[in-house]
C-alpha cells in the first residue's frame, strides 16, 4: 500500500477545503476530525489510482521525448562516402 504523507500545513489546508465543500455543496458542517478522517480515507483509497495514473502519464511523456531525441540523433549522422 502506498502511504501518502502530507506535511501538516497541507493536510490542514485540504481539511479546510473538505469542510468548505461540505458546507457549500451539501449544507453540512463537519468538524476537523471528520474532515481529517475523510481525507485519510480518500488518500488511502484514491491515492494508488492517482499515483498510477501519474506514472503512466510520466511514462508516456518520457517515451515521446526519447523518440524525439532518437530522431534528433539520426539527423546528426554524417554521410559515409564509399571508396
Amino acid at each position: 500500500m502506498i502511504l501518502i504523507n502530507l506535511p501538516r500545513e497541507e493536510k490542514l489546508k485540504l481539511m479546510r477545503r473538505i469542510q468548505t465543500y461540505f458546507d457549500e455543496e451539501r449544507s453540512e458542517v463537519i468538524g476537523d476530525l471528520a474532515a481529517g478522517q475523510l481525507l485519510d480515507f480518500m488518500l488511502k483509497e484514491l491515492g494508488p489510482y492517482t499515483y498510477n495514473k501519474a506514472l503512466a502519464d510520466a511514462r508516456h511523456l518520457i517515451t515521446e521525448r526519447f523518440a524525439q531525441i532518437d530522431e534528433d540523433l539520426y539527423t546528426l549522422e554524417r554521410p559515409i562516402e564509399a571508396r
